[in-house]
């Protein structure tokens, strides 16, 4: 029984988080500003395996708000892969 209950927690966190991805709907009137880009450079991994079987999911919103997104996007991205910490590391 808590197999099934942690699968379901686990499916329903999977999709809130996935619910934010680039190419929603709601970017049509709005433009995705530093924090969308900030969620979309975090979760661009998992984005772009799921672009490669649905065309409707995009890794990168067009509509932003340029500088500002692009900024977000990278940092995000940079957090995610662990940036450039692994360059200083000794042997």
């Amino acid at each position: 029984m808590t197999k099934t209950k942690n699968a379901i927690l686990i499916s329903v966190i999977i999709f809130s988080l996935f619910s934010c991805a680039p190419g929603d709907v709601r970017y049509e009137t709005t433009q995705a500003g530093f924090w969308m880009g900030l969620w979309h450079g975090v979760i661009s991994l998992f984005t772009f395996v799921i672009s490669l079987f649905n065309e409707n999911v995009a890794i990168y919103e067009v509509n932003n708000n340029g500088n500002w997104y692009n900024f977000g996007f990278i940092l995000g991205i940079s957090i995610f892969f662990g940036g450039g910490s692994k360059g200083t590391c000794r042997k």
